[in-house]
């Protein structure tokens, strides 16, 4: 063994992993304040923690085990830091623009921060400057959709920052003319092959402490459901099924847009659904809500408009009526947050 496979190996052997050892630089003064305010407001939300309001920041982070007797944790810097590039030079997320190859670079972004910064900002990225907006109208309604699911993408970020090796290289996102791809540095547990990935299969989080903050803010769950999202959020939206690959030491994710046929296809059928579905399903829309998101919570109502052939307005204010009566709740933020079905 060398290099990170015999780090990985001595940590192992003491029962300690890299996100809970001891940064003996960093001091409170490292941490910032307005991402544990958000972090504050996440978890209230997702409801995964007593009330953290009338806790100090200090008191906060020795709650979640970020902060020790012997000082503050990796975790706590990678969560919450205020530059833990500082002590972490390769934590950033680089997305770039090709052509069809790599060759042909168009331009490129940086996001740099926390991670729960760098998800928001690398998200805001996407949307607003790497992927194109499809149109298309349902009635007199306008719908805009990425061309790549929004909850497949959030998964795919989240399951490189929250699962990555910090020791290697930065996590990369390439946004080609036909697929999107993300990669980070890490190779999968011995415990799990990529083809018992792709298969039901525990939680082995390499940075169990990270992974456990994420879930109590509501970011993730905690059974190993990433990659059948991924592919469930791809299946809903029409396009091929994703690809998972081992490759340079890292975890790759493949994302590839639909084929000019099947583009075809789609573009034909909103003139086909609203003969059928008015006079069928108007009582039904809550229902199809409540059915679709207890599959899949981190749908957007824009892309449960698009499944169930609504406008993009009457599932909204179904969605506002099941949440007046108590049986439906949005849980994180507006971008990037999930649905919680209540019974």
């Amino acid at each position: 063994l060398k290099g990170q496979a015999l780090t990985d190996f001595l940590l192992k052997k003491t029962g300690a992993t890299w996100d809970r050892i001891t940064e003996e630089k960093a001091t409170l003064d490292d941490i910032d304040e307005s991402t544990i305010e958000v972090f504050r407001r996440d978890a209230a939300k997702a409801g995964r923690l007593p009330d953290l309001s009338d806790l100090s920041t200090a008191e906060v982070l020795t709650k979640l085990r970020l902060k020790t007797r012997t000082g503050l944790t990796r975790a706590a810097l990678i969560l919450f830091g205020k530059d833990p590039g500082e002590f972490y030079p390769n934590l950033f997320v680089k997305i770039g623009r090709f052509g069809s190859t790599d060759i042909d670079l168009r331009f490129q972004e940086v996001c740099e921060g926390n991670l729960i910064q760098i998800l928001q900002d690398a998200m805001e990225q996407l949307e607003k400057k790497f992927l194109t907006k499809p149109v298309r109208f349902e009635g007199i309604h306008r719908i805009e959709e990425l061309e790549y699911p929004v909850a497949a993408l959030r998964e795919m970020l989240l399951n490189a920052l929250v699962h990555r090796n910090y020791s290697g290289s930065m996590t990369q996102m390439k946004v080609y003319d036909s697929r999107l791809a993300i990669w980070n540095s890490g190779t999968l547990p011995e415990e799990l092959t990529i083809e018992q990935l792709l298969q039901t299969h525990a939680s082995i989080p390499r940075n169990p402490l990270i992974a456990e903050v994420c879930y109590k803010a509501g970011y993730i769950d905690s059974w190993g459901r990433g990659v059948e999202k991924i592919t469930e959020a791809c299946k809903n939206a029409g396009l091929p099924s994703p690809r998972f690959c081992e490759l340079s030491g890292g975890i790759l994710v493949e994302l590839f847009r639909q084929s000019a046929e099947r583009q075809k296809i789609v573009s034909k059928t909103p003139v086909k659904t609203p003969v059928k579905t008015p006079v069928k399903t108007p009582v039904k829309t809550p229902d199809a809500i409540l059915a679709l998101l207890s599959e899949q919570p981190t749908l957007t109502l824009a892309e449960i408009a698009a499944l169930i052939g609504k406008s993009a307005s009457a599932v909204e204010r179904a969605a506002k009526k099941l949440g007046e009566q108590g049986r439906l709740k949005h849980v994180g933020p507006q971008k990037g947050g999930h649905w919680e079905v209540i019974e």
